[in-house]
């Protein structure tokens, strides 16, 4: 499958190169997304596309062989919360989506096997004041 150029923020390109670093993904999520930073295109926050996948994002996605939907919010790992279907950005399929767009198709290795995504629909949600 085609590696997609990623569309991601620099804070999130770092974040995810520290996780790439320090986090125990398999040999192939660690290439994959070791090419997938790579060849990123790096944006500021205001030019990133209402479509891109990105930290706070209301992410839909279709799993391609079961046609399954899923429906959650890319969040911090401190905000993870399967209850309120808030996913943690270094859970498997987070990292997987991250700077994808709408349209694209990704492909990752699931604990239970190789799996491939399609990107139904993005929403961003406005940033909480803190």
């Amino acid at each position: 499958m085609k590696t997609e150029q990623l569309m991601i923020v620099k804070k999130e390109l770092d974040l995810l190169k520290k996780h790439l670093k320090d986090s125990n993904l398999s040999e192939y999520n660690k290439n994959q997304l070791l090419a997938e930073l790579g060849s990123a295109k790096v944006v500021k926050e205001d030019e990133l596309p209402d479509d891109a996948v990105c930290i706070g994002s209301e992410v839909e996605i279709q799993e391609v062989l079961s046609e399954r939907k899923y429906t959650f919010q890319i969040v911090f790992p401190s905000e993870a919360n399967m209850k309120e279907n808030k996913m943690s950005v270094f859970a498997p399929i987070g990292t997987a989506l991250l700077g994808y767009r709408v349209g694209s198709k990704v492909q990752w290795e699931m604990p239970d096997g190789m799996r491939t995504f399609a990107i139904l629909k993005v929403t961003h949600q406005k940033a909480q004041a803190s």
